[in-house]
């Protein structure tokens, strides 16, 4: 029995683990995975930080156009430079709410106004909505 485990323990000699250029090679591959992913998560990231932006232009609209429904006119300001808030005295409270790097411009012009938009953490595409023209939010600070 003992010189079975003697020749059991001898052939198994060669069989001790990984080599340094085994374990090396598999570092690189893992390297190599990995430089390839982060870009890709970060162009995702950004581009959903820009449909946020979009989102909060087409959320914005419609609390300017209830405001109008209510009030018959737009209203003169709306303080939503960067964190949301009011859009005007006279709009009874009402308040825009935006998400997390996005920041606003509104102008009114009397009979209608433009809103124009971006997020800080996206590609730094700018979004505006003109409602003179109606339509959705386009790509651009042309409109």
């Amino acid at each position: 029995m003992l010189d079975k485990l003697h020749q059991l323990r001898e052939e198994r000699k060669g069989d001790e683990g990984f080599t340094l250029i085994e374990l090396l090679v598999v570092v690189v591959i893992i390297g190599i995975l990995i430089a390839i992913a982060i870009p890709l998560y970060l162009n995702y990231q950004k581009g959903a930080n820009d449909k946020s932006a979009m989102s909060d232009i087409r959320g914005a609209v419609s609390v300017l156009e209830q405001c109008n429904s209510d009030n018959g006119a737009y209203p003169a300001t709306a303080d939503v430079a960067s964190s949301g808030g009011a859009i005007g005295a006279s709009c009874n409270g009402q308040t825009i709410k935006l998400s997390g790097g996005t920041a606003i411009t509104y102008a009114n012009n009397g009979t209608s106004f433009k809103i124009y938009g971006t997020n800080s953490k996206g590609s730094g595409k700018y979004y505006c909505y003109n409602s003179a023209t109606g339509g959705s939010v386009v790509t651009g600070t042309a409109c």
